[in-house]
C-alpha cells in the first residue's frame, strides 16, 4: 500500500484527480494485498472496467485478485524476472508482460526497496514529474537517509522503465491545481461529524469501520473532546446514549456484526427520545462475511431492525466527498429531532481514497431543543406542533424525568395505558414525517424519461452513465437517495414525473432496495431491477449494458 498511496499522493502534485481502491483479504494482520489506483484529469466518479497498467510487485498472492484486476490485450504487466513464471490468468489474459529486475536494481541501492524501484517505473510510465514523487516521500518516510534511500530506488526504476506503448498520455495542467484535498470516507465522516457538532464517541474496532473510530480518538481531544474504546458495541452504544443524555452530541461507527448488536439499545435512543449517530460501514455477509469488500445487504436492518414501532432516521452518502456532509447532516437531524440517526456508508466509499476537489464544508452547531427556564410540573415529551419537545439536561434546576425504554406518558412517567401508547407512537412518528428535510434528502440529475434510482457507493458508475444521456431515448435522469427513512412520497412523485422508465441499482443479493422502493413509493410499470451482490463493486458498463437492453427491439 506503500506505492499505492504514494502515487495517488504524488498524482494529486501533478494536478491530476486521483481514485484508489485498497484490496486486501480477511486476515486480521498480513496478507495478500492490492491497490488500485485511477488518474485522470478529469474528476472520478468510479472505477474503470480494466487494468491499463499493472505492476506485479509479486506473484505469490495475484490469483486471489483475478476477479477484481480485470487484464485485456491492450494491458500492460510489469514483473519481475525473479519471481519465475507468470501464472497461467496472466497469460490468458493476452497482456503484455514486460521484465524489469526490481530486486536486482534494490539490491545495488544501500537500504533499497523492490517496492520503491516499482513506483519509480509506475511514475515515469504515467508521466509524474520526479520532484512530485520525491516530496510525497519526504512525508511518507521519517529521516533523510531513508527519504534517499527511496528516491535513489525510484531513480533506478525512472530509468529502467519500459515505454509506455498504449498507455494514455495525460496532459499535465497548465496553472496550479488548488481546492482539491486526499481524503477516505472513513475519514471524511469522521470529519463531518466534528463539524457536525460531536464532541463524544466510543466504538469498538471492527473493519471496515475501525479508521472512523482512530481519527476521532486523535482528534477529539484535541478540541476538547472525548473519545473511549468501549469493550464492545453494546458498552459502546450506551455509551453514546449516556454522553448524549448529558448534553453532547455523539457518535459510534461500527460495521454489520457490531450494528446487529446494537439494534436494542438504538432501540432504547427511539424510545427515550435521545440523539444519538451510528454509522454503519458496511461489508460483505451474512455473519463475519467478507470483512474486507463491500455491500450494500444492511439496508433492511437499518430500516427493520428495531423492535417494536421505532421511527428512526437513516441516511446514506452517495460518494467518498458526500460522507462528509451527509454525517454532518446525520448529526444536525438527530439532535433536532431527538432521534437516533443511522448512516449507511460501506466498505467502497469508507476505505476508498481520493484527490478530489473539496466539498464546501460550512459548520453546524447542534441544534437540539434545551429549555433556558424550566416552569413547574416539566413534561419531557409533551405534545408540541413540531412533535419534539425540549430536553432538559442533568443537574438542571426542575428538570428531573425518568428516561427509560419503557412506554410513558407526556411527563415520562412510565404507563401501560392503551391511550398514552398511542400518543406517543403518534409524537415520536410525527416528529420526523413533519420535519422539512429539504433539497438534500436525494441528488436528482437530468431529466429525461428513462432514470437510474440508486442510493451509496453505486452512484458513481450511475453518474458516468448520464454523460452518455443521448444514447439512450429520451435522455436519462439519476435519483441518488441520501434519505432513506422517513420516506419522503411526495419528493419522490415529484422526482419520477415524467419518467416512463425506471432502472434500480443496488449491491445486494435480494434486491432489498427495490423491495424498500415498491413499499413506499409508487414505481413506474416499467421498472427494472439489477441487482448483483459484492464483493466486486458495481461498474458503470454494467449499467451501461442494462440500460442499452431497453433499446433493443
Amino acid at each position: 500500500m506503500t506505492v499505492g498511496n504514494a502515487l495517488l499522493e504524488a498524482a494529486g502534485l501533478t494536478g491530476w484527480y486521483a481514485h484508489m481502491v485498497r484490496s486486501s483479504g480477511p486476515q486480521i494482520r498480513g496478507g495478500e494485498v492490492a491497490a488500485m489506483i485511477c488518474v485522470s484529469p478529469e474528476p472520478i466518479t468510479s472505477e474503470p472496467a480494466h487494468c491499463d497498467l499493472l505492476l506485479a510487485i509479486d506473484w505469490k498472492n495475484i490469483d486471489r485478485f483475478g476477479d477484481e484486476i480485470s487484464l485485456t490485450g491492450n494491458s500492460l504487466v510489469v514483473c519481475d524476472p525473479e519471481l519465475g513464471q507468470a501464472p497461467a490468468s496472466i497469460g490468458d489474459s493476452a497482456a503484455r508482460c514486460v521484465e524489469v529486475p526490481l530486486q536486482r536494481l534494490a539490491g545495488t541501492i544501500k537500504g533499497g526497496r523492490p517496492n520503491m524501484v516499482a513506483l519509480g517505473v509506475a511514475v515515469q510510465m504515467v508521466g509524474i514529474p520526479r520532484q512530485f514523487v520525491q516530496a510525497t516521500l519526504e512525508k511518507v518516510f521519517q529521516g533523510d537517509q531513508r527519504v534517499k534511500a527511496a528516491m535513489a530506488g525510484v531513480d533506478a526504476g525512472f530509468a529502467a522503465a519500459p515505454a509506455a506503448d498504449g498507455l494514455a498520455s495525460l496532459p499535465l495542467p497548465t496553472a496550479p491545481c488548488t481546492g482539491r484535498w486526499s481524503i477516505t470516507g472513513n475519514e471524511a465522516t469522521a470529519l463531518g461529524a466534528l463539524h457536525g457538532g460531536v464532541r463524544f464517541a466510543a466504538g469498538y474496532p471492527i473493519t471496515p469501520a475501525t479508521e472512523i473510530l482512530e481519527w476521532l480518538a486523535l482528534t477529539l481531544p484535541k478540541i476538547g473532546g472525548t473519545f473511549v474504546q468501549a469493550e464492545d458495541e453494546l458498552a459502546a452504544i450506551n455509551q453514546v446514549i449516556g454522553a448524549s443524555f448529558g448534553g453532547v452530541p455523539a457518535i459510534t461507527a461500527t460495521a454489520g456484526p457490531g450494528f446487529a448488536l446494537m439494534m436494542e439499545s438504538i432501540g432504547l435512543a427511539v424510545a427515550a427520545e435521545v440523539p444519538a449517530v451510528v454509522v454503519n460501514v458496511m461489508r460483505g455477509g451474512p455473519s463475519t462475511g467478507i470483512p474486507t469488500k463491500s455491500e450494500q445487504a444492511d439496508l433492511n436492518i437499518a430500516l427493520y431492525g428495531l423492535p417494536g414501532d421505532a421511527p428512526h432516521l437513516v441516511v446514506a452518502p452517495t460518494s467518498v466527498n458526500d460522507c462528509l456532509n451527509a454525517t454532518q447532516w446525520a448529526v444536525h437531524l438527530s439532535e433536532c429531532l431527538q432521534s437516533p440517526a443511522i448512516v449507511l456508508s460501506s466498505q467502497a466509499l469508507g476505505q476508498t481514497r481520493i484527490v478530489d476537489d473539496k466539498p464546501a464544508i460550512t459548520g453546524t452547531d447542534a441544534a437540539r431543543d434545551v429549555p433556558e427556564m424550566i416552569e413547574d410540573n416539566y413534561q419531557r415529551y409533551r405534545l408540541t406542533p413540531s412533535g419534539v419537545s425540549p430536553m432538559s439536561l442533568p443537574g438542571m434546576a426542575g428538570g428531573r424525568y425518568t428516561a427509560e425504554g419503557l412506554e410513558h406518558n407526556e411527563a415520562g412517567i412510565p404507563s401501560v395505558r392503551a391511550g398514552d401508547h398511542l400518543q406517543q407512537l403518534n409524537k415520536r412518528r410525527d416528529k420526523l414525517t413533519r420535519f422539512d428535510y429539504g433539497e438534500y434528502w436525494a441528488d436528482i440529475q437530468g431529466a429525461g424519461s428513462t432514470a437510474i434510482i440508486t442510493w451509496g457507493a453505486p452512484t458513481g458508475a450511475a453518474w458516468e452513465q448520464l454523460a452518455c444521456s443521448g444514447k439512450f431515448d429520451g435522455g436519462l435522469r439519476l435519483i441518488a437517495l441520501r434519505l432513506l427513512a422517513p420516506e419522503q412520497p411526495e419528493r419522490m412523485a415529484a422526482a419520477l414525473d415524467g419518467v416512463s422508465r425506471l432502472l434500480v441499482v443496488e449491491h445486494s443479493h435480494g434486491g432489498q432496495f427495490y423491495k424498500y422502493l415498491r413499499s413506499c413509493y409508487d414505481l413506474p410499470d416499467d421498472t427494472r431491477l439489477f441487482c448483483r451482490p459484492g464483493p466486486l463493486p458495481i461498474l458503470a458498463a454494467e449499467i451501461a449494458c442494462q440500460l442499452e437492453q431497453w433499446n433493443k427491439p
